[in-house]
């Protein structure tokens, strides 16, 4: 008897079909020769700490760091999982064969030889590698069944990642909180989420100490035509309106008029992330719920395996394209010009040494039901779409650029036009298609050389913008290239082996951030908490957040994939790395930094519990305590201009989270008076503070005392 293990019921169910395992038992399929059974998920985790040591129940810092001598697997504590595993290791132990048919990815390789180490597995295994669940791709792949043991290294990958996990996670999130959490809050630190954080806190940081400055610029009309000076922008309206009378003054003159023809590239197919960034941008879902509807639209066999990395195909699916165009006869309108011509088999789609386990996603060709959610239909037309641009002819362009002067004052203009559309034509009317900046059409009359003429100058005000926030498109990016601002795909594609996170991992590494309140969504956009800003500033380790080096962790997977990295070298390069980090926090006395979970959506602070009175020691440590409480409580306190929540910005004050339309701010030094948190506290509760001494009035060395007052609009006066 044959058994096969699948990844989960649904999947069993349509193997069991192929191979006519027609009759149903409890747990298993069976029939002409084979069973076929199931998982569902993780049925198997590495040991706890405290499975190794009893002492290691406990959370201490002299425990630490936790070195397991090696590391073992048990079971998953759930009854519908130890249910199903008691069939499958029954299963196992009766079979000739076993043939693994988990999910053809490294998780799906974890899962199904953990279980099958669990269930003790003696004979013989097979393994069912395929990329999509149609019927045909089925059979095939039973055809062509591999030898377990060639997927010994991707098996050596996922073991590396998940003790890697175990071994920072564990000891680290240990370490941090009782360091740094004083028993209010377990700050946990992850080999990818730490580093993911650390760019989201860094970004936040330089939007919070962004200053806005206006500048001018000289713009002129010429011919129906908006030109720009090519000189610096002006910092002051006085220069710019000088500006402004000189360019009166003197007339417009063509001094260069050029178009060059140029080709836009066809998009690249989908890898799993750049789905999860077109389908962010487009409708604005999480990468996690983009993941979920593809995985579904696999499971119903419309769209080839989803966890991929790659955006290429492999060169033998070249004789199968013809037909999977032809079956996509809700877009025939779209595919008629393509397979009116030989398809061409170009390197930017075919490429073998581009494809890693999987070819990028694409259509199977199985038409979709009509009653498929709204949401798995628009995923679903981004990757036909997708499927078909990749075979029509390159877009070609006429880019122009005009140059021109004003006396002195050199001018430029330049526009684009569409020559042939190429595969822009998919996209024509796809209106949730949204136009790249620089990429609207902008027809430009001809000019002739030394042409001049009267023209209409005019002073452009405008303000120079902060760094963008992270959306979950742009996040996965900088995930995919460890933190690399890159716009050249080809470098990309270059960079993917040193990105953080696999494709399959992301989505849940954001959505972990979010969980534990690490970070929030304000519409599109994604910013730190106050309690994920702390927690990365208790972190001193670069090694703990450096994007870069976890790159270079997933580089080495990736090479243990391959066959060409240990996995006995990679646990110990983390276990040396754990132990220094423990030596690290351990021996040095950082400030402490006090930080608990959100309460609200506010970003807050918890002080730990107070301490008890009458001893000297403990009158101390109360009125530390009450100190910290007052600045807690500023930062649960809203902004009293516009009912936003309040950020500290920097050292330099408090001000408004919402601080670019609003603009209120409470500064930590006014009149030469420095401000306590009580200060700033009572302005914000009572729009008033104490009594005090020490100001300083304007042009004279006096000091004065009075009370700080928040008047009618907002601002502070001393009374």
């Amino acid at each position: 008897m044959k058994l096969c293990i699948a990844e989960k019921p649904s999947v069993a169910k349509d193997i069991a079909e192929v191979l006519g395992a027609k009759k149903r038992n409890d747990g298993y399929w069976e029939g002409n020769g084979y069973q076929v059974t199931w998982t569902f998920g993780h049925f198997c985790t590495l040991k706890e700490p405290h499975d190794y040591l009893d002492r290691w129940k406990m959370w201490r810092l002299e425990d630490l760091p936790m070195i397991p001598p090696s590391f073992g697997i048990k079971l998953i504590d759930n009854s519908g999982v130890k249910k199903q595993f008691n069939v499958i290791q029954k299963l196992v132990n009766a079979c000739d064969e076993v043939i693994n048919c988990g999910d053809a990815g490294q998780e799906g390789e974890l899962i199904q030889r953990w279980v099958l180490l669990k269930a003790k597995c003696a004979v013989p295994v097979k393994r069912l590698w395929i990329s999509s669940l149609t019927t045909e791709a089925i059979k095939e792949g039973f055809t062509k069944l591999k030898e377990a043991d060639q997927y010994n290294n991707l098996y050596a990958a996922g073991s590396a990642r998940a003790i890697g996990d175990w071994l920072l996670g564990m000891n680290a999130t240990r370490l941090f909180t009782k360091k740094f959490g004083q028993g209010k809050i377990v700050l946990s630190i992850g080999r990818v989420q730490t580093p993911t954080l650390a760019m989201i806190v860094a970004r936040q940081k330089e939007i919070d100490a962004f200053v806005s400055e206006e500048y001018w610029e000289l713009k002129t009309t010429y011919r129906e035509t908006e030109f720009t000076a090519t000189i610096e922008r002006l910092k002051s309206l006085d220069k710019a309106n000088k500006g402004l009378e000189y360019l009166k003054g003197h007339p417009f003159v063509v001094t260069s008029f050029e178009i060059k023809e140029g080709k836009e590239g066809n998009p690249k197919l989908f890898d799993l992330t750049l789905l999860q960034v077109e389908a962010n941008k487009k409708f604005g879902y999480s990468a996690e719920d983009t993941l979920k509807y593809v995985q579904t639209l696999y499971e119903k066999k419309f769209v080839t395996y989803p966890r991929v990395d790659t955006t290429y195909l492999s060169e033998d699916l070249y004789p199968k394209v013809k037909g999977i165009l032809e079956d996509l006869t809700i877009y025939s309108h779209l595919t008629a010009p393509v397979l009116a011509k030989p398809i061409p088999k170009s390197k930017a789609v075919f490429d073998d040494k581009k494809v890693t386990d999987h070819h990028a996603i694409i259509p199977t060709g199985v038409t979709p039901s009509p009653n498929l959610q709204i949401e798995e239909k628009r995923i679903y037309d981004l990757i036909a779409r997708r499927f078909i641009a990749v075979f029509y002819p390159e877009c070609k362009v006429s880019n122009t650029t005009v140059l021109g002067t004003v006396g002195q004052v050199e001018f430029k203009a330049t526009g684009k036009q569409i020559i042939e559309a190429g595969w822009k034509e998919v996209y024509a009317n796809d209106k949730t298609e949204k136009k790249e900046e620089g990429d609207e059409e902008k027809v430009m009359p001809n000019f002739t050389v030394g042409e001049t003429g009267p023209h209409e100058p005019k002073v452009h005000q405008g303000k120079t913008s902060p760094p963008k926030a992270y959306t979950e498109a742009t996040l996965l990016r900088a995930m995919e290239t460890a933190g690399k601002q890159v716009e050249d795909e080809e470098m990309r594609e270059l960079l993917k082996d040193n990105g953080i996170g696999r494709p399959s991992t992301r989505a849940n590494i954001i959505e972990t951030l979010f969980r534990r309140k690490y970070i929030e969504r304000k519409k599109k956009n994604i910013f730190a908490t106050q309690t994920g800003m702390d927690l990365i500033d208790c972190i001193h380790s670069e090694l703990l957040k450096s994007a870069e080096l976890t790159g270079n962790w997933e580089r080495k997977l990736r090479l243990m994939e391959k066959g060409e990295y240990q996995l006995e070298t990679f646990k110990q390069e983390l276990i040396d790395m754990v132990t220094e980090i423990t030596k690290e926090v351990k021996s040095n006395s950082y400030k402490a930094i006090y930080i608990a979970p959100e309460k609200s959506k506010a970003p807050a602070r918890s002080a730990p519990k107070e301490p008890a009175t009458g001893s000297k020691e403990g009158k101390t440590k109360e009125a530390k305590e009450k100190k910290i409480k007052e600045e807690v409580s500023i930062e649960t306190l809203k902004c009293p201009k516009c009912k936003e929540y309040l950020l500290k910005k920097g050292n330099t004050a408090y001000g408004c989270s919402n601080f670019q339309q609003c603009g209120f701010k409470i500064p930590f030094v006014m009149l030469g008076k420095k401000l306590s948190d009580k200060n700033i506290f009572d302005l914000l509760s009572k729009g008033k503070t104490a009594k005090m001494k020490g100001f300083v009035m304007p042009g004279t060395e006096k000091e004065v005392e009075g009370k700080l007052v928040m008047s009618g609009n907002f601002n502070l006066e001393l009374e």
